[in-house]
This record gives C-alpha cells, sequence and structure tokens, in this order.
C-alpha cells in the first residue's frame, strides 16, 4: 500500500472484500486459500525495476494507470499518456514529454510486467507459501478475453484465485474513486473483457454485502480470521526467510540493493563481537532486514535525487523510520523487530530521528542497528556522492562515538565485525578502560561481588574500582551512577547473567 500510495490498510480491506466474493461464490477450501494469499500479495511485485518506471513515467501511474489497468486499450492508453509528463509540464510541452517518454514506455511494458510477475512469485516462496500460490502471479497481468500484457493465458486458463481476485480488487479501487454505483459501473462494463463474467456478475448483483466487508472498523483481525484453514506456520530459518524477503522487497525501492542484507550480516557479526546472547543476536539480524520497510514510503524520486532535498522531501526521507515501525506495529512477533528497527535513525544526544529520542531510552539492539545502518550506508554509493573506502567510514563512526552520537562500545563492535581495526576512545570523566568497564555492570544492577565474579578479580579490587568510578563521575548512589552511564553509552551490551 506504501509503496502504490494506496490509503492505509487498503489491502486489507480489498482482501475482506475480494474473500467475501469468493464465499459467494462457494469456491473449495484450495481455491479460497489460493485467493486469500494472491489479494494480499497482488502488488507486491510493482516497485521492481522502480529506477526505471519514474525514468520513464513524470507522472504518478498510480493515479493514472492503476485505475485503467483492466480497462480497454483506449483506456490503458489514455491512462499510460497522462502519467507520462511531469505534472507541472506546461500544456505546451506535454505533447513533447509524451513523445519522447512514450517509446520508452512501449518498450519497457513487456519486460516490466514479466518481473512484476516473477518478483511478487519470489516474495511468496520466501514468505513461506505454497507453490500453488507462487504459480498465481505467473498470470496477475492476464485478462479474461486474452488481451493481457503478456498473453501467457485467456478465459479459464486464467487461474480462478486470479480472476476473483482481479473482480474483488479492482471493485475496492474504484469504490475509493467514485462510489458504489461508481464501482459497480466499472465492474459490469469490464465483464467479458478483462474480468470473468460469472465472477463480475456476482460482484454486481452482491455489492453491497461485499463492499460491507471493507468497511469493518478495524480490519486487522478480521483480515487474519479470513485467513483459511489450515494456517500456515513459520518456525526458525523460515521466519529468517520471510523477513530477509521483505528486506529484498523494500530495497527495490533504491538504487543500492542489498542495504537491508548488508545491515541483517553486519548487525549480526558486531553482536556476537559485542558479546550479545544468542536471542539478542538473532533480533538484530532480523530488525537489519526490516529496518528500511519504511522506504516504500517515500518517492523513490526522492531516493534517486542528487541535489539537496527540500524541506517537504527531507520530511519524507525522515518518517520513513516511522513508517517501518507502523508497518510492523500490528503484529505481536514483530512489533519488537519494529521498534528496534524504526530507531536505527536514532542517536544518543537525541540529534536523530524520528522520535528524537536519546541514550537513556535506546536499548543495546536499537544503538546497535543505528552504527551498522550508518557504516554499511556510507561504504554504499549514493546519487549525492561516492562510495566511501571502509576505513574512512570506521573513522567517521569513531568521530561520531566521541562526539556523544554513537555508543563507544558498539562502534568499536561494528568497525571490528568490518574487518576494520576498532577505534580507542578516552572514557568521560578519566575513567579507565576497567573503570568504564564496573561502571556498566553497575548499572546493569550487579552487587560488588557480582562484579568481582564476572570480571574475575578480587571483592576489594571491584569495591577500589567502584569508589574509583564513583569519586571520578561525582556521584554517591547508583541510581545517579547508572543514569551517567547510560547518558555516556557505557551500560554493558547484552542481558548479562546475575548469579
Amino acid at each position: 500500500d506504501l509503496g502504490m500510495g494506496f490509503p492505509f490498510e487498503h489491502g486489507l480491506r480489498a482482501t475482506l472484500a475480494t474473500m467475501r466474493l469468493a464465499d459467494l461464490l462457494d469456491v473449495d477450501a484450495e481455491t479460497s486459500s489460493q485467493t486469500f494469499y494472491s489479494s494480499l500479495l497482488m502488488y507486491s511485485g510493482c516497485t521492481t525495476d522502480i529506477d526505471t518506471t519514474v525514468r520513464i513515467f513524470g507522472g504518478n501511474a498510480t493515479d493514472h494507470i492503476n485505475p485503467v489497468q483492466h480497462g480497454s486499450r483506449a483506456e490503458a492508453l489514455g491512462g499510460v499518456l497522462r502519467a507520462l509528463p511531469p505534472p507541472d509540464t506546461s500544456p505546451l510541452l506535454r505533447p513533447f514529454e509524451v513523445a519522447r517518454r512514450l517509446p520508452q514506455a512501449v518498450k519497457n511494458r513487456k519486460p516490466q510486467f514479466r518481473a512484476i510477475c516473477e518478483v511478487a512469485s519470489m516474495l511468496a516462496e520466501r514468505l513461506g507459501l505454497p507453490p500453488a500460490v507462487h504459480t498465481m502471479f505467473a498470470f496477475i497481468t492476464e485478462r479474461w478475453d486474452g488481451d493481457g500484457a503478456l498473453r501467457r493465458a485467456e478465459g479459464e486458463g486464467v487461474p480462478l484465485p486470479v480472476r476473483i481476485v482481479h473482480v474483488g480488487r479492482d471493485a475496492i479501487r474504484q469504490r475509493l474513486l467514485g462510489g458504489d454505483e461508481h464501482a459497480v459501473r466499472i465492474i459490469r462494463q469490464r465483464s467479458g473483457h478483462a474480468f470473468d463474467p460469472d465472477v463480475a456478475e456476482m460482484l454486481v448483483d452482491h455489492s453491497e454485502e461485499i463492499f460491507s466487508a471493507a468497511d469493518a472498523a478495524e480490519c486487522w483481525e478480521p483480515v487474519l480470521a479470513a485467513e483459511p484453514r489450515p494456517w500456515l506456520w513459520l518456525e526458525g530459518d523460515e521466519i529468517d526467510r520471510a523477513v530477509a524477503a521483505m528486506g529484498y522487497f523494500a530495497d527495490l525501492v533504491c538504487p543500492w540493493p542489498g542495504h537491508s542484507q548488508g545491515v541483517a550480516d553486519l548487525a549480526e557479526s558486531a553482536a556476537a563481537v559485542a558479546g550479545l546472547d544468542a536471542a539478542d543476536l538473532t533480533a538484530a539480524r532480523r530488525a537489519g532486514h526490516l529496518h528500511d520497510l519504511g522506504r516504500v514510503a517515500v518517492h523513490p524520486r526522492i531516493w534517486q535525487k542528487a541535489e539537496r532535498l527540500s524541506a517537504d522531501e527531507w520530511e519524507q526521507v525522515r518518517l520513513h523510520a516511522y513508517h517501518t515501525e507502523r508497518i510492523l506495529s500490528r503484529s505481536t512477533f514483530l512489533s519488537r523487530l519494529g521498534q528496534e528497527g524504526g530507531a536505527h535513525h536514532e542517536r544518543l544526544d537525541g540529534s536523530g530521528y524520528h522520535r528524537g529520542v536519546g541514550a537513556a531510552t535506546l536499548s543495546p539492539i536499537a544503538r546497535l542497528l543505528g552504527v551498522c545502518d550508518s557504516f554499511q550506508a556510507m561504504t554504499e554509493p549514493r546519487p549525492y556522492r561516492p562510495a566511501m573506502a571502509p576505513e574512512m567510514a570506521a573513522e567517521a563512526l569513531a568521530e561520531g562515538a566521541r562526539a556523544g552520537v554513537h555508543d563507544p562500545e558498539l562502534v568499536s563492535a561494528v568497525v571490528s565485525a568490518a574487518g576494520q581495526p576498532a577505534p580507542r576512545f578516552e572514557r568521560p570523566a578519566g575513567l579507565s578502560e576497567r573503570e568504564a568497564e564496573v561502571l556498566g555492570l553497575v548499572a546493569r544492577g550487579m552487587q560488588t561481588k557480582q562484579v568481582a565474579r564476572a570480571l574475575a578479580i578480587s571483592v576489594k579490587t571491584a569495591d577500589s574500582h567502584i569508589q574509583n568510578t564513583y569519586r571520578k563521575i561525582g556521584v554517591s548512589t547508583r541510581a545517579a551512577a547508572t543514569i551517567f552511564a547510560i547518558e555516556n553509552g557505557l551500560v554493558a551490551s547484552g542481558e548479562l547473567p546475575i548469579p
């Protein structure tokens, strides 16, 4: 929905309507299941080759092309012609822009549709859906009358779940544009052309009931309830495969593919260097895959822009982190990963976005992802600069840590995991390395004996370190020492066992 510019939860509501249509058609359980998943993922391949698409179409393809994608040839051509010129093109120059861009659009049409089908199929497979669902997406651009872009099938050769999805989802899209009567009129017009006449007739005859399914006050739980049984479950490596696929999908909207995979790999390696436990290693890797899902909400032209961003464009960029968190917030399982991933642009000194929170609010995983994302981004090319050498990126992170922007311990871990020499940092208030380590353990709640046991030193030595640390930072209580440790990024990483 975000990538296509549809309203919030449009795809969920359209799926509820589509499933009501499938129920009225009295389809079998297998067809119902395939319809459910195909509807949810119908537009999942539409960010494919987006860098090429935005070069061809200066206008908004969703506004102009999507409403007529199932229309007649003349309607489809009209939508393309309206989408070709940039919206601010003067009337005198619009014919020139159309003439210049149209040949590229024609040349790109079939390759683009093939890519959309292939990417959607690959995403379905990596999300753990059965092979019968993967194959649906080979026909997602086909029509009942055989006049589809790729001409792979016609009539009943187009799988029934696809025929149902086409009618159900187009009806809800048309309803957004012109209301109930407009949607019914469009479906009736397209019956026997783009749409299976039996499916179209069912929607026309029962439009009120079908549309009411999309009007649920809250649609998340109804969509989960609409999933046909047996429910599909993911466990272990299957979850990693699914979240990785979600990251790949988000990366398609930008001209630097592989970013999410790079962050995930670096986060997992750096988490191990930092001493995080196995559960946090897994969470860091998964949050790394998911941290940039919100990029799809920002227009690709902004990501490709080499010039300075306008205030509005910069605000859209700032909000991509919010969208990551919002996308994942509905799922109990994914919400923690969304919170960690959505904080990847926050900084210890409160200078980051989208919340502008500081050290006290950021977990070790959130801090780690911020450093990993920064390193990965700096070593990748951007439209406004070339890629930075790894050693230069490492030094930039070290400078950020010295300025209080990044956690020094985690900068050292990330830089080491990236194969660069770990930087050395001067500790605040003149603390030694051992005193900084002791303070981090104290801030985790350890008593003097527990600190001694964790560091394999005597209790007397541990107590001496604690007293010296308190004196140097000017506090006399554990609570004040904890606040100092948090503010200065000295809290020991990971959940250390307390005997």
